[in-house]
């Protein structure tokens, strides 16, 4: 297979706010969506909690995190932490 066509899908990446980091290496990540609404046509806020693998154990509650989808890592946990976009104040 050549290098410039890639059969695997290319790895979801969501940006959300951090709202818990007491476990070991794992945060817990808001990720809040704008969805249209199907009969009504009103856009409605959804909340998602993502799992999120934090290797270094840097990022606090507050933190905006830019997250991408991973190969399970344990019972919850799909996704890892890429970067740390904008810190608490």
């Amino acid at each position: 297979m050549s290098e410039t066509t890639d059969t695997r899908a290319a790895r979801k990446v969501r940006e959300g706010i951090v709202t818990s980091n007491s476990m070991d290496k794992t945060v817990v990540v808001s990720v809040t969506d704008r969805v249209r609404h199907a009969r009504y046509n009103k856009f409605v806020m959804r909340t998602k909690k993502l799992f999120a693998h934090d290797e270094a154990n840097d990022a606090g509650i507050g933190d905006k995190v830019r997250v991408m989808e991973t190969r399970p890592l344990s019972k919850n946990k799909r996704w890892r932490v890429v970067e740390i976009v904008e810190r608490a104040r």
